[in-house]
């Protein structure tokens, strides 16, 4: 496994973060189709022992299980300070309670200690915000990621998708105000979409931000997980996200490129979808999500997957500019 810095830190991360969405109650509020504690464990002990130290989770995945999940496992396979653990906040912990979601202070601040009771820690070493909240003043949001930084619950702050303007114009009021700025971006990005080359990544490029996409493989498209005919997998039938992102027929032009490849190399689809992002200069560390332990072994597996120019250009050729998604 490499390891390389997040950003202009001196945090190192593994070249891939295992992703704990998929982690929780079957059938519960957000992400009915996870799996559960019990058939987790595989999945943390087969990351630590292949040398994956970044851990992502949410407050907001099944309001809590991801992270009590995360948490006990990690307790269990590796000790605290050799991983790297990340969750978020913003998106809503409950239905009906209003203050139970958003960027106030008083949600950071309730949801910074919930987070670290959950995950039986003192510390995350990165606290993203999930998604900007409309109702909340930049101002305020910023003063709260500061306070929790300097009370000693968070090590570093990050962002997830939004427009670069705003990520751009965040990071600035953080240096005027003498904050700790956004070191990383975790933003929705793969081959079959591509919005975030136009302002996001060559932003983030230029001024050293750590970048650590979501849906790397298409939230599963790219592995065939949808296909025209048969049976999908659980996750490709039941998540609305990536029925509702991907299935045009400009996906399955670039999903039949990337079957093509695989095939003249002798490796899975999945594997050169990770390899197209993680060819990619700017980007630190795909997020893997996994609900068989073999999706999991394919993903590191294609650490070892390079692809030359003549692939890249293939892989590239259907793509067509899109409607922005991901940001809500």
């Amino acid at each position: 496994m490499d390891y390389v810095r997040l950003g202009k830190t001196g945090l190192k991360v593994s070249r891939l973060c295992l992703g704990c969405m998929s982690f929780g109650t079957p059938g519960g509020p957000t992400h009915p189709w996870v799996i559960t504690e019990e058939e987790a464990q595989p999945f943390f002990r087969k990351a630590v022992e292949s040398g994956i130290n970044f851990y992502d989770t949410a407050n907001h995945y099944n309001f809590g299980d991801s992270e009590e999940i995360t948490g006990r496992a990690l307790k269990t396979y590796a000790r605290r300070d050799e991983v790297v653990v990340a969750t978020k906040v913003g998106l809503k912990m409950s239905e009906g309670r209003p203050n139970d979601r958003g960027l106030s202070r008083k949600h950071i601040f309730d949801q910074i200690d919930q987070s670290l009771a959950r995950l039986g820690m003192d510390y995350v070493d990165v606290l993203y915000v999930h998604r900007l909240d409309p109702d909340t003043e930049n101002e305020e949001m910023l003063d709260a990621l500061e306070a929790v930084i300097q009370a000693g619950k968070v090590r570093y702050i990050a962002a997830s998708s939004m427009w670069a303007w705003q990520f751009a114009k965040l990071r600035e009021m953080q240096k005027a105000r003498g904050y700790q700025q956004f070191v990383a971006m975790q933003n929705f990005y793969n081959l079959a979409y591509r919005e975030e080359e136009r302002e996001m990544m060559p932003y983030c490029a230029s001024e050293g931000v750590g970048v650590v996409p979501w849906s790397p493989i298409a939230r599963g498209f790219l592995a065939g997980n949808r296909p025209k005919e048969g049976e999908a997998t659980r996750r490709g039938s039941t998540d609305k996200m990536a029925q509702g992102y991907f299935g045009s027929a400009q996906d399955y032009a670039i999903l039949a490129r990337v079957e093509k490849v695989a095939a003249k190399l002798g490796v899975k689809p999945a594997q050169v979808a990770y390899a197209w992002v993680l060819s990619k200069p700017y980007v630190t560390s795909p997020i893997v999500g996994a609900t068989k332990i073999g999706q999991l072994e394919e993903a590191i597996g294609a650490l070892e997957v390079k692809l030359d120019a003549a692939s890249i250009r293939l892989l590239e050729g259907p793509y067509k500019p899109r409607a922005v998604a991901g940001h809500s």
